[in-house]
């Protein structure tokens, strides 16, 4: 992910909104289909996030079993903290959902051709 992308998910408030329903069926016509959209879109962010932790936790991994090697790393830490605050996967599909961010297509339609 890149930084701007990584700025923009820490404004988002991490905390739960009641969402309007209405609003988030009017894209659709459905609210279940929109529902669906958001909910794939939150497992696509969860694996990249998830994906992206782990590649930036493996430099501290130790590869040994040995306690006394284990140690506290201040860098660590601070990686992890940082996922920690992240809005959760769900929030951020909602918000991009929201901010019509997020392309929705049904099983009828083709996909939009790359030029």
């Amino acid at each position: 992910m890149d930084k701007a992308k990584k700025m923009k998910m820490t404004q988002i408030n991490p905390l739960i909104e009641t969402q309007n329903l209405e609003e988030i069926a009017a894209r659709t016509g459905n609210v279940y289909e929109s529902i669906y959209a958001i909910a794939r879109r939150a497992n696509q962010i969860s694996r990249e996030i998830k994906e992206e932790l782990h590649a930036k936790l493996e430099d501290f991994a130790s590869h040994t079993d040995n306690l006394e090697e284990i140690h506290e790393n201040r860098e660590q830490i601070e990686i992890s903290k940082f996922y920690e605050k992240l809005p959760h996967a769900t929030i951020l599909a909602t918000t991009e959902y929201k901010n019509h961010e997020l392309t929705v297509r049904t099983e009828e339609e083709p996909a939009p051709a790359l030029n």
